[in-house]
């Protein structure tokens, strides 16, 4: 049975999160540029608002990733929102990772995140325009252990 428009979004948006997961766990700052527009704008942890793709690397990514480990997405989680023309959409999903207190202690750190999609085509890759990552209650917003150590 060949698969549904919406399956296929789907796919594709769970698919952009998961590349996402493994450019974190890898601290692969390159790998994750091309799944954001160079004029995103995004809502993080240490800015209200940041424009620009590189602006969001510089103020969110690298105070983030290289601090924590085990980033995953629950897969189960991820939903998505796809306008009619399947060029804009909106990706849900919520994640597990690990931080580490002054004192280099691990702590569950987990959390959910919006991402706006766009694209150009319906078969063209999403490309993220807007992402919101905010933790769970009562998580400690900052991690200051290194990853391994």
């Amino acid at each position: 049975m060949p698969r549904s428009p919406e399956d296929e979004d789907l796919e594709g948006i769970r698919a952009w999160f998961e590349r996402l997961a493994l450019c974190v766990r890898a601290v692969d700052f390159a790998a994750a540029r091309p799944l954001f527009a160079e004029d995103m704008i995004a809502f993080g942890t240490f800015a209200d608002f940041i424009e620009g793709r590189e602006q969001v690397e510089a103020a969110q990514w690298r105070n983030v990733w290289p601090f924590i480990e085990g980033f995953r997405w629950r897969a189960e989680s991820i939903r998505a929102i796809v306008s009619p023309d399947r060029r804009h959409a909106t990706g849900m999903g919520v994640w597990d990772s690990t931080g580490f207190d002054a004192e280099g202690r691990p702590f569950g750190r987990p959390g959910r995140a919006t991402i706006a999609f766009a694209r150009p085509a319906a078969a063209a890759p999403w490309v993220a325009e807007h992402t919101h990552f905010s933790l769970f209650r009562d998580i400690p917003g900052r991690s200051f252990g290194r990853r391994g150590g």
